[in-house]
């Protein structure tokens, strides 16, 4: 199987492929186009942005095809020694998951535009690449022979391809680091200065602290595909031996104060699902299947456990210090506690839902987040498991035996595995747990006390900076309402989401409610209101001293006791 990449006029962003497959005595050949990608639990409906699909023998003669599906084609081919589809795919969006043409660069996953024969996906594949003689590609996938303007990739099968991106580009810059045998590639489209030496020594670093964990590498060359724009920009995704992300602006991606500590987070994450979720993978997904969503309540393992030890490597290795980990610990609290959701959906639950509303706010107060949820129940178990072992094992022995006993064992993880395996570590059960926590709505808040003052660490809240919004119940942007807590004063005085705040007490505001509310505070407050849907109306509230929208940090306690300072010494060096 071959498929030739071109492009005629990049500004038109229309990429021309041709996708070449050899008739093996079937009578007619079906064409699939993938409707969503890993890593985005969503569909993508990809089929929207082709325009032109034709089919041709090896004669260049046309052959009868009807389409079947959204992203289905079938192909008459009883007189044909091969079938030659002719397509192109519109190219405009840029981000860490997309495809991607301008006069820069062609960028390319390949599983938003590359057709494949269902039953047929294990055949080998060449990919041909017809561009300018001064662009160079990067990409994990195998070099072939080939001439500059003729770059030639191979795969072994379309899986293989799917999770291969490219970047072909004549601005690209390298730079490379070695962990024991394994090397790593940092590939930067678009503008990138700074500290080099540090930037390859915190990549070293928590890249052998991933290492080290899982016992080795599974791959012998691993590639960062970064993407350096000029704009605020915040994207990564996953793949088994490389990752895409997006950053910006340019001119704070190297900064410590700025986004650097954002770009070693997003690298570490993405480096983590290496093992979880592109190896460990939940059973629903083993193998994907391509054409349409694979459901799985196991979204706290994917994503939540990535999120946690995503900036746990960062801080065991040296490349993030206390500072830096407990900001994004605050992170994770302040997402968890100022979501009323969690109280509505599981974590559980919010996994399988992540195909309907997962990458949206949604309805308010609906769901949980299998990023920030499931990234305080993989440290929570972790607790759990070192104080029930006294030490001897860690949440690290669960992902260890989930890689070892399933993914190389070639199987996925169900939920029954997941928790069988925590017990065995915990050397107890653990239905109440995954009852009230996983499968339910129970406060985190007694448990995380517990567990951080284990560690010498204890969580505090207060006001936030925003009035309105600790003693109101309600959230702003540009001054209309995105968020209002349930139960609040906000909401019991008959404010809603997307009303737009024109005037508090008279005065007109502009993206300054949190001062006019605060300088009223002592009295009732009077809210001038655009309605979403047409019209207008006065609202009328007044603080009664409860806070509803927090602050919320985790801090290291003055002075640590002897068992406090051994279990947080051992804990950073697992």
């Amino acid at each position: 199987m071959k498929y030739h990449f071109s492009f005629q006029n990049p500004s038109r962003q229309y990429i021309d492929i041709k996708f070449s497959v050899k008739v093996a005595g079937e009578k007619s050949i079906r064409f699939q186009l993938p409707a969503w990608r890993p890593g985005r639990y969503e569909l993508g409906n990809f089929a929207k942005n082709i325009q032109k699909w034709e089919a041709f023998d090896e004669k260049e003669q046309p052959l009868d095809h009807k389409k079947l599906s959204k992203d289905l084609w079938e192909v008459d081919c009883q007189r044909a020694k091969k079938v030659m589809i002719k397509y192109n795919y519109y190219a405009s969006d840029l981000n860490a998951g997309s495809t991607y043409l301008d006069e820069q660069q062609l960028y390319v996953n390949p599983v938003n535009c590359c057709l494949y024969v269902p039953g047929r996906e294990d055949e080998e594949i060449e990919l041909q690449l017809d561009v300018p003689k001064n662009f160079e590609i990067a990409t994990s996938l195998k070099s072939k022979t080939g001439t500059k303007q003729d770059i030639q990739c191979a795969a072994g099968n379309f899986d293989e391809l799917a999770d291969s991106p490219f970047i072909v580009s004549p601005h690209l810059k390298r730079l490379e680091y070695k962990v024991d045998e394994t090397t790593f590639y940092l590939w930067f489209q678009g503008e990138i200065e700074g500290d080099e030496d540090k930037l390859l020594s915190d990549f070293r670093a928590f890249s052998k602290e991933q290492g080290t964990l899982f016992g080795g590498f599974p791959f012998n060359t691993y590639h960062f595909l970064f993407h350096i724009l000029p704009y605020k920009a915040y994207h990564g995704v996953e793949h088994s031996n490389s990752t895409v992300i997006c950053l910006g602006p340019t001119y704070d991606v190297l900064k410590k104060d700025k986004l650097y500590d954002e770009l070693l987070g997003v690298s570490s994450h993405e480096l983590f699902h290496a093992w979880n979720v592109k190896r460990i993978r939940p059973a629903e997904m083993w193998p994907y299947d391509f054409t349409k969503e694979n459901y799985s309540r196991l979204g706290y393992l994917a994503e939540g456990a990535t999120t946690w030890y995503g900036d746990l490597m960062l801080y065991r290795s040296g490349a993030f210090d206390e500072k830096s980990f407990l900001k994004t610990f605050n992170q994770l609290l302040n997402r968890h506690f100022n979501n009323p959701g969690v109280r509505n959906l599981s974590v559980a639950d919010s996994s399988f839902d992540t195909w309907l509303d997962g990458y949206q706010r949604g309805v308010p107060n609906r769901k949980a987040s299998i990023y920030t949820e499931g990234a305080l129940i993989t440290f929570l178990l972790d607790l759990e498991i070192r104080k029930a072992s006294n030490g001897k094992h860690s949440f690290d022995d669960v992902m260890r035996s989930f890689y070892s006993n399933f993914f190389l064992k070639g199987k996925g993880i169900t939920e029954n595995d997941y928790q069988a395996t925590v017990e065995h570590f915990v050397g107890k059960g653990m239905d109440s747990f995954f009852e009230h926590y996983v499968n339910g709505f129970q406060d985190f808040m007694p448990l995380l006390k517990k567990a951080t003052e284990k560690l010498g660490f204890e969580i505090k809240s207060n006001a936030r900076e925003n009035y309105h919004e600790s003693y109101l119940g309600f959230v702003c942007e540009e001054n209309k309402v995105t968020m209002i807590y349930p139960n609040s004063v906000a909401e019991n005085s008959g404010l809603m989401v997307n009303d737009e705040i024109i005037r508090i007490n008279g005065q007109q505001v502009n993206n300054d409610i949190s001062e006019w509310t605060a300088f009223y505070s002592k009295q009732a407050i009077a809210f001038d209101i655009n309605k979403n849907k047409g019209g207008s109306a006065l609202v009328k509230m007044k603080a009664k001293g409860e806070m509803y929208y927090a602050n919320y940090t985790i801090e290291s306690l003055n002075s640590l006791n002897g068992d406090q300072t051994a279990f947080r010494k051992a804990w950073m060096k697992s």
